[in-house]
């Protein structure tokens, strides 16, 4: 039956923009007289009235409404998948579990519904449905898919295979406190999501706080899901075998009165009767799950029903809207009106939506406020002598010993191993954690050194950790990096738009291009530092190029003390020559570069801008040339390229924790004026793009890397590439003529 339009008085202000209005629902003045979530209790009393149900199935349906309409709203946007979860994010909220984040970005209408609900959004002065529809996918609105800026959302959602990372780093932080995260089955074929579930769960066996909730429909966005033709046993098994010990799957076929055909149904076609049964299992189920997880075991909710369920379409044919999707298209206008509420109803549930959990989620989720963490002392830096060989990895090891030695929520993320990085005083100071102790290997069941052999699982904890206000590091070979990045972009982006502060996501990757010669082209993938350096551009993504032992410290340190960054520092494994002082050290990295040798005379001058440490080998080679041929030489470290940018060419004045530091035209000019410049890298050029841009060099060149070979040495790769103090002297002397 169609709903009636009815007009605007009969509704709550806060229902302006909502364009069709149902008559109220049978027993409705039963069980829906008063709010299921009394005044000041923050949840339902229990998940068997049949009020309970009522409610959460009312709840579900506004979800529904809102979804489709705001989306209708704009011809854009993904509302099938959500509309799948309905009943199960409202049992969530009516249980008062608000810290709810998603795996899956395309839900992120729904999301925005429930803020609105909650009152949340009134926080970005959406007050109304019309202003819901207005903010919708527009800038200084609501983002098509998630974003942690928006307040009451923990944590963004974009590239699938993320979000259940910021569970997992929420129950770390908060134990005690649940953090359910939806999952869609469109990823389930893949084993990653899972997987890295599983190595956590094994790594922390108490932080069982965190619950996954699958969403099971039997679509991804354009075909059916990998696992559409598993039974429910495969599924439940599928779980238990990466470490879940409790699984409830409520699945609603089992309710079906309407005789639909295959094995995923859509619930809102049912009876009214069958519609609340379906959803007091779906609360029922919920309320165990979650005092399971809760209670200390690893638990997973599943709620199977067909995607698209109570929208405009089903299957993956629910999963976007098109620009012919408008809302006055009849398949939209006739779901709205089947979705319809009456004016009461929408008052309860925005009642019990406001009362969840404590009140708005905007108020209340811990990520509204910075989390309460370790102060650090001052940092046990040394000083090694110019001229020395040091090895920078392992001096930068020293200092991340301390920092985990007086922060317990700091966590050390490596896929290959600190030993294998020259890193092995970490796992000295801080121990492999794994359920097994062993003093030889350094491991044990407390250890702070977190080592799944997925670079994701190492980047999405200790990203997500950092989101939610903690220090956290990833430790990477540069090669294997890329393999985790897309979440360090992702959060990157999301602290870029944060309304507080939290520290900033630190990695440090080993440069093995110049390094692991024996290993081939498999272990020398530097082309990662472009994608660092069209980054810069953003305002809060700096890669860093440490010279030295000395540098790296100070780089560390320097990092250490700011906020709502992404700082990727890349040096070596190997010794290497000290050219720094601590003081030119850290005033390299706070300005952009500094000078490591200038010659006192010559004809005329030639200028390396280097990034990087082991390439200075080759470079202070080409000195030695150009000297004996009456030149003056000066080489100058571009340790934070980000600072040598002009201020116009960096969003810096965009994102939050602002950074206008850049290098003046004068100083810039005193370090890289010359009658030619050579930009030398041991990987990729892109890093090097400002000091290009800027240089008033007649004549400069680039001498970069090329591509991987297998190789005895790094001398041996760096020929390969055309690295050498001969290339480079010759070079030179060309440009000079």
């Amino acid at each position: 039956m169609h709903a009636a339009t009815q007009p605007s008085e009969f509704a709550p202000a806060f229902c302006a923009g909502i364009q069709y209005y149902g008559p109220s629902w049978p027993g409705f003045a039963e069980h829906a007289g008063e709010p299921a979530i009394a005044a000041g209790a923050g949840a339902i009393a229990g998940g068997n009235s049949r009020a309970a149900a009522y409610q959460t199935l009312l709840a579900a349906d506004a979800l529904r409404y809102l979804t489709l309409q705001i989306c209708g709203a704009k011809a854009s946007g993904h509302p099938g998948g959500f509309a799948s979860s309905a009943e199960a994010y409202a049992a969530l909220v009516m249980l008062g579990h608000t810290h709810i984040v998603t795996e899956v970005g395309h839900h992120a209408p729904g999301f925005y519904s429930a803020m609105f609900l909650d009152r949340s959004l009134e926080e970005m002065g959406i007050h109304t449905v019309q202003d819901l529809r207005d903010r919708f996918r527009e800038r200084h609105g609501l983002l098509g898919h998630l974003s942690g800026a928006i307040p009451g959302l923990l944590a963004p959602a974009g590239p699938l295979g993320q979000g259940q990372h910021f569970a997992m780093a929420g129950a770390l932080l908060h134990p005690g406190r649940l953090f359910p995260v939806t999952i869609g089955d469109g990823g389930m074929g893949e084993p990653y999501v899972l997987n890295s579930m599983m190595h956590f769960n094994t790594a922390y066996p108490a932080a069982t706080n965190y619950l996954p909730v699958l969403v099971w429909n039997g679509y991804s966005q354009e075909h059916h899901s990998m696992c559409a033709t598993w039974s429910n046993a495969e599924m439940t098994a599928y779980w238990k075998g990466h470490g879940f010990e409790n699984v409830f799957l409520v699945d609603a076929k089992n309710f079906d009165d309407q005789d639909q055909p295959g094995a995923y149904v859509d619930s809102s076609q049912f009876a009214l009767d069958r519609r609340l049964a379906f959803t007091a299992a779906v609360l029922q189920a919920a309320d165990a799950a979650a005092k399971s997880a809760l209670g200390g075991h690893r638990t997973a909710l599943i709620i199977k029903q067909l995607k698209g369920a109570g929208v405009h379409k089903t299957g993956a044919k629910a999963h976007n809207l098109y620009p012919a999707d408008t809302l006055d298209a009849e398949h939209i206008s006739s779901a709205l009106q089947r979705r319809a509420l009456s004016p009461e109803a929408w008052q309860i549930v925005r009642e019990n939506f406001t009362r969840a959990g404590g009140g708005p989620a905007a108020k209340t989720v811990v990520t509204e406020r910075e989390l309460d963490i370790a102060e650090l002392p001052p940092l046990p830096i040394r000083e090694f002598p110019r001229g020395e060989n040091q090895v920078p990895a392992t001096a930068f090891g020293a200092l991340v010993a301390a920092v985990g030695q007086v922060d317990p929520y700091f966590v050390v993320a490596n896929a290959d191993g600190n030993e294998a990085s020259a890193m092995a005083n970490i796992n000295v100071a801080l121990k492999i954690r794994h359920p097994v102790s062993d003093a030889l290997y350094n491991q044990g069941p407390a250890g702070q050194v977190y080592e799944p052999l997925n670079e994701d699982a190492c980047a999405g904890l200790t990203a997500a950790l950092a989101l939610f206000g903690a220090r956290s590091l990833w430790l990477s070979y540069e090669s294997f990096a890329i393999n985790g990045w897309p979440i360090v972009q992702t959060v990157a982006q999301a602290m870029a738009e944060l309304r507080r502060k939290t520290p900033s996501y630190v990695c440090m990757f080993t440069a093995g291009a110049l390094e692991q010669g024996r290993n081939g082209w498999t272990h020398q993938r530097p082309e990662i530092e472009n994608y660092f350096a069209a980054q810069m551009k953003n305002g809060n993504v700096y890669p860093v190029f440490p010279c030295d032992a000395n540098q790296i410290q100070a780089a560390y340190e320097w990092a250490l003390g700011t906020f709502n960054k992404g700082i990727a520092i890349i040096a070596s494994k190997s010794p290497l020559p000290v050219y720094t002082t601590l003081e030119q050290a850290r005033a390299g990295i706070d300005c952009g570069a500094v000078a490591l040798y200038e010659s006192a005379d010559g004809d005329k001058t030639v200028v390396f801008a280097v990034t990087g440490d082991m390439v200075l080998l080759p470079v202070f080679a080409a000195k030695a040339r150009l000297e004996a041929a009456g030149h003056k030489v000066r080489i100058v470290s571009a340790a934070n390229p980000r600072r040598l940018y002009r201020p116009t060419d960096v969003a810096w004045d965009t994102v939050s924790q602002p950074d206008g530091a850049f290098m003046s035209d004068a100083e810039f000019n005193a370090l890289f004026d010359g009658d030619c410049l050579i930009a030398v890298s041991g990987g990729p050029s892109g890093p090097l793009e400002p000091v290009l841009l800027r240089t008033r060099a007649p004549r400069r060149d680039v001498m970069a890397w090329k591509r991987g070979e297998t190789t005895a040495s790094a001398g041996e790769i760096m020929e390969f590439n055309g690295l050498t103090g001969e290339a480079m002297a010759a070079r030179a002397m060309a440009l000079l003529g």
